[in-house]
Parts: structure tokens; C-alpha cells; sequence
């Protein structure tokens, strides 16, 4: 995912000609409101974490099922955007065949990764109702939000083209979060504090930031 970040969302993000503002300063904003975003979303939104079995999000009587329904499809949002947007981008851009195979590669990708997070959520509900057509309908509508935030993110890129470096960089951010957040645990601490998902990103930032500046 930190790859299709990169090559499928920001590195098409930075090839935009922006006249308003330096290319670095819109990319390196849209992550981090991207990041923050999901941040926020994260702190509001009730849900568990199955690997360190702990809540977060706000306090409520939701079952442990529900909760980790929440957190899945959470973090199928950022990706369905990222496919969408990306798409947009080619699609506007169709002299460009490099911006469709990066959009395809990141929907395969994104689609593999996937099939585990659909069983995360169906296994447990499963064992919890023993009901194999409840665990099925959990599991599918998971994942139904990512096509709905496709749908959003290709109407966006391919009709205000103003938009498209700020909405590629956008999910590229939620992304990078994802992936401090759920992949790289040690980053986080302890109690959820995401010190370190945080200095993932602005380290992140900065050297994209150091790296697109032309002294």
C-alpha cells in the first residue's frame, strides 16, 4: 500500500503543472489532511483492533463484532477513494497510458488485499451467530463502501480538475495512515497515542517536500 501511495497516487500528483502555489506545498498539505482525516475518523467512530485487542473511537455498548465491522470498513473508504481517484486522473489524462496501468495495478493491489479483511470480519461474526449467511452479508457490506467511495473519488478527479493533484495527495495521506496505523504496530505506543504514525508521515512529508524543492 505505501508503494501504491507512492507511485499511483503522489508521483501523478507531483506531475500536475499548479500555478497558484509550489507542487510540494499542495502535496505535502493534502497528506497531511488526508492522514488527518482519517485521524479524526479513527477518534469518533467506535471500533476494535483485533491483533491488540483494545477499542477506540467513542465509548459505546456496541457488540466486540460490530465494532471490528466498523474498523474494516473504516479503512476500506481511503481505499476506495485512492482507486477512484485514480481512474479520474487516467481518464482525464488518456494521452497519458502510464496514469491508467498505475490505476489498474493499484485496484489489483487493493482488491487482493482485501480477501483477508473480508475474513476478518466474517470469521468472528461466524463463530459469534454461527450463522454463515450473517458472516457472508457482514463480510460483503465491509467492503460495499469501497466502490461507493470509487464512484466519489472518479466524479470528483474527472470533473474539477482543479481538484486532482489535492485529491490524489488526499488519499495517498489516509493511505499512509492505514498503513503506520494497521501494519507497522510499534509505531503507535501504547494507548493508541499514534506519536509515531505521526512522525511516519511529517517524516514522510518532509523528505518529499526536501526532495521536489529546487533550490
Amino acid at each position: 500500500m505505501l508503494s501504491a501511495s507512492f507511485f499511483s497516487l503522489i508521483k501523478p500528483a507531483l506531475e500536475f503543472d499548479i500555478s497558484y502555489m509550489p507542487n510540494w506545498l499542495v502535496i505535502g498539505l493534502s497528506i497531511i489532511l488526508g492522514a488527518g482525516f482519517l485521524w479524526l475518523i479513527d477518534k469518533l467512530v467506535p471500533h476494535f483492533h483485533v491483533k491488540e485487542n483494545k477499542e477506540e473511537g467513542v465509548k459505546n455498548h456496541l457488540s466486540k463484532t460490530s465494532k471490528m465491522f466498523l474498523a474494516v470498513t473504516i479503512h476500506n473508504v481511503p481505499e476506495g477513494l485512492s482507486v477512484g481517484i485514480a481512474f479520474g486522473v487516467a481518464l482525464a489524462n488518456k494521452d497519458n497510458p502510464a496514469l491508467l496501468i498505475g490505476a489498474l495495478l493499484l485496484s489489483i493491489g487493493i482488491g487482493i488485499q482485501n480477501i483477508p479483511e473480508g475474513a476478518v470480519v466474517a470469521l468472528p461474526i461466524k463463530a459469534e451467530t454461527k450463522s454463515s449467511k450473517k458472516a457472508f452479508l457482514f463480510g460483503v457490506a465491509s467492503g460495499i463502501v469501497e466502490p461507493i467511495a470509487a464512484v466519489i473519488g472518479l466524479f470528483l478527479a474527472m470533473q474539477i480538475e482543479a481538484l486532482m493533484p489535492w485529491a490524489l495527495a488526499f488519499a495517498a495521506g489516509c493511505m499512509i495512515y492505514v498503513v503506520g496505523e494497521e501494519m507497522i504496530p510499534e509505531m503507535k505506543g501504547e494507548e493508541h497515542e499514534h506519536f509515531g504514525v505521526w512522525a511516519f508521515i511529517l517524516g514522510f512529508v518532509i523528505m518529499l517536500v526536501l526532495d521536489c524543492i529546487q533550490f
